[in-house]
């Protein structure tokens, strides 16, 4: 494991107002892609802005143990020389990947385009999520997996193709690791590689992807998709790489920021690629103040300053196309949407069921076992939101990092203290998530 097995328990209590400037964490999505990318790269990648926490360390172990050399040159700072397309040498041992499904989706695909075996292990909850809908169009490629568990849970042993095989490939539902691991596994591939999303899933890989040499095309596919074409067998050179902040961190001081009276708190370098702002877009619909300045880009991901203001909040209605642009995202807005007046639907949120945990019923509970009234109708979240929350709640976590996060974000404005049952997790995506909060002025013990 490479996490704390020592549960660690907080509570979370009502507090003066939040205050102060921060950049939260790198972005974890390019953080992931920055390190697999430069290992199948040709030269040196320098990246600045790294997360380090637990899940992206993971994959740069992964890239190391598959014969890149990478390391940590400063702070936030890493190196990665690579091995070009298709170059990946065998690992001695399994790669552990913690707790990361993004980490261990991507250098599935990744492997699968090389003639290598490797297992591929996890955590315990990364043990109960299902890989099958990887594996599916990794086999068709000319990957083979290894005898599995239900779903194609871990651990896992993966062949790698001898000769990969282009495809086109339709996802059965909106994932960007999906549509990833497929793209990741094509590099390797003669001819053109397709991918077909009927709902547009963030399309960090294809961008950067571009910014390291390949060519890759995508353009509109009906209503809300897109249709992403690769042509293989590209040699990527080794590039820079800034990674702007996280959207999906930043949502837990923002929430916090918007919920907490008197606050007024400003994040620098956010990202704000429209593919991942769906929480910005629904919070402003509730009446936020959020306010978007020095916007500018880099490697092609856009990033902006915002300024946010404690807001009165109001009920919505979330649209499903909406989910692939926030799907990490509604657990904290259920939060916002409890301290809202009225009530505030969110539809669509089958993704959330093969999370970490499965969140649409651990989001619900969190907000039950505070006095929040809440309905699952299907794929649906209802929450009735009356101003304030009762509070006075032991939230069970269950290994999930976003849970520990958005329970004590929401003990922060609630009538009594919110206790959580274990943050040890929280180390996977933010690790300065608390500090970084009692800087603001979070009460937090």
């Amino acid at each position: 494991m490479t996490h704390s097995t020592t549960p660690t328990p907080l509570e979370s209590r009502s507090s003066g107002p939040l205050a102060g400037k921060v950049r939260v964490p790198g972005d974890k999505s390019i953080s992931h892609r920055a390190l697999i990318l430069g290992a199948l790269s040709v030269g040196e990648t320098r990246i600045s802005g790294l997360l380090e926490g637990e899940d992206v360390l993971n994959t740069a172990k992964s890239m190391q143990a598959l014969g890149a050399q990478v390391e940590r040159t400063g702070p936030f700072a890493w190196q990665v020389r690579g091995v070009g397309v298709a170059g990946f040498a065998q690992p001695a041992s399994p790669l552990d990947f913690g707790n990361s499904g993004t980490g261990c989706r991507l250098v599935m695909g990744a492997v699968a385009g090389c003639p290598i075996t490797a297992v591929f292990d996890g955590d315990a909850s990364l043990r109960s999520r299902p890989m099958r809908r990887i594996l599916d169009p990794l086999e068709l490629m000319g990957a083979r997996a290894g005898e599995t568990k239900e779903g194609g849970r871990l651990p896992l042993t993966l062949h790698g193709a001898r000769d990969p095989v282009p495809i086109l490939y339709c996802t059965p539902v909106a994932s960007a690791q999906i549509k990833s691991a497929v793209l990741l596994a094509g590099l390797a591939a003669p001819g053109v590689t397709t991918v077909i999303e009927q709902e547009a899933s963030r399309d960090h890989t294809e961008l950067m992807l571009k910014h390291f040499g390949a060519e890759i095309v995508s353009v509109r596919e009906g209503n809300h998709g897109r249709k992403i074409a690769l042509t293989g067998q590209p040699e990527l050179h080794g590039a820079e790489v800034v990674v702007p902040a996280d959207p999906s961190s930043a949502a837990f001081p923002i929430v916090a920021a918007l919920i907490v009276g008197g606050s007024d708190v400003t994040f620098s370098d956010v990202m704000t690629n429209p593919l991942r702002t769906g929480l910005l877009t629904t919070l402003r619909e509730m009446g936020a103040a959020i306010e978007e300045s020095e916007v500018r880009g880099d490697g092609g991901e856009p990033m902006a300053r915002l300024r946010v203001r404690a807001s009165k909040l109001r009920g919505v209605e979330v649209p499903p196309e909406r989910a692939p642009s926030m799907i990490d995202e509604y657990l904290v807005l259920a939060v916002a949407a409890s301290f809202a007046e009225g009530t505030t639907i969110m539809r669509g949120l089958q993704e959330l069921r093969v999370k970490e945990s499965d969140r649409l019923e651990a989001t619900a509970d969190m907000l039950r076992v505070n006095g929040v009234r809440v309905e699952i109708a299907g794929d649906d979240l209802i929450v009735e939101g009356r101003g304030h929350v009762p509070g006075g709640g032991l939230v069970a976590t269950h290994m999930d990092h976003r849970i520990a996060m958005s329970a004590l974000v929401m003990g922060l404005a609630a009538d009594k203290p919110v206790k959580v049952d274990d943050t040890a997790f929280i180390a996977t995506s933010f690790p300065d998530f608390i500090p970084m909060m009692r800087l603001l002025g979070a009460e937090f013990s």
